[in-house]
């Protein structure tokens, strides 16, 4: 499940647009490494120290290979390559490598099997609304704020699991 936030705001290429409210990805930290080794051999005859050299191993290997200009597999999930933009010269024994080259980054592209994994399983809660700069933790609370009934049918009546619920089973998409 991916939480979103909520914010109304305008563009910001057309400041004199009307604000809109817009998801926003709200990721959080990145997971702790041991936790994810423990996870991923939980069940298997692989210890979590195991992964853990393999995963180091792999990603230094990685790292020699892309300073050599290759592209790398990552088995069946995608590849990794270095990209970048250059300044361009009129004559080429002009280009200097070291100060044309800018914008280096890795790129990761992932393969169509990962990608239709994550995509196709994907799921979205809103977990929070901000707006004028005021955040509310759920949904719920953002139309008990504003006053607003979830059955428009009923203002007074407030929607399944609005209570206690917190409104993290709202889904934006459906």
């Amino acid at each position: 499940m991916i939480n979103i936030n909520l914010i109304k705001k305008a563009l910001g290429f057309k400041k004199d647009s009307v604000p809109k409210w817009y998801g926003v990805p709200h990721t959080g930290k990145a997971e702790n490494h041991n936790i994810m080794t423990r996870n991923a051999t939980e069940n298997t005859s692989t210890a979590p120290t195991e992964m853990d050299s393999s995963v180091e191993l792999y990603c230094k290997e990685m790292i020699k290979e892309l300073l050599n200009g290759r592209t790398v597999r990552l088995g069946r999930y995608g590849t990794f390559r270095i990209a970048f933009r250059s300044v361009g010269v009129d004559n080429a024994t002009d280009y200097n490598a070291s100060s044309m080259i800018k914008d280096i980054r890795i790129v990761f592209r992932a393969s169509k099997y990962f990608r239709t994994e994550v995509l196709n399983n994907i799921q979205f809660s809103v977990t929070g609304v901000t707006e004028n700069d005021i955040k509310y933790a759920s949904m719920s609370d953002y139309r008990r704020a504003k006053g607003i009934s979830a059955n428009p049918s009923d203002p007074n009546k407030p929607s399944e699991g609005e209570d206690g619920g917190g409104g993290l089973d709202e889904n934006p998409l459906g």
